[in-house]
């Protein structure tokens, strides 16, 4: 049975390369954006203790998976129960291709005019992705990935045509 855990920064390819895994290997499939967010404007993030709850359920659910998502925090919970481990690390300026070009995504925005109002922001969350030290930072995916003791592989630029 295969449990995956996919992340990397926001537009690295995570979800198409979630999307595969899901219709190659018949996963279900979490994104995490789904429930590491209030519903709230400006969004809030969740208290750790309910996005876990939500992705105990999911796992419980499911035998095999594909979770992905940008948030170490939340992928970390799953470290002993994931077989294997997946970190998109194309570069920002891929990332920020990606972002521009992603389709309307109806089961984060309301419409694809509610998304591209995002657009600036995510550009920046981006952008920073390098430097920052939060829970979707570089700094925290190579940690994460270090933490992890076993099949694990990192995607880089050279895949992008694969990926992109």
């Amino acid at each position: 049975m295969r449990r995956v855990l996919v992340f990397g920064n926001s537009g690295s390819g995570k979800t198409t390369l979630a999307a595969s895994l899901c219709r190659d290997h018949g996963l279900a499939h979490l994104d995490l954006d789904t429930l590491a967010w209030q519903p709230t404007s400006p969004p809030v993030r969740r208290d750790l203790s309910a996005s876990e709850r939500d992705i105990r359920a999911f796992t419980t659910q499911h035998d095999a998976w594909v979770v992905e998502g940008c948030y170490a925090d939340l992928l970390a919970l799953l470290l002993d129960d994931a077989t294997e481990m997946v970190f998109m690390n194309p570069g920002v300026d891929v990332c920020e291709r990606h972002c521009r070009a992603r389709p309307w995504e109806p089961h984060k925005y309301v419409s694809a005019e509610a998304q591209d109002r995002n657009l600036a922001m995510l550009l920046e969350r981006v952008r920073g992705y390098p430097t920052r030290d939060d829970a979707c930072s570089l700094a925290s995916h190579r940690r994460l990935l270090d933490a992890y003791p076993g099949v694990k592989r990192e995607v880089g630029a050279e895949q992008e045509t694969a990926n992109g």
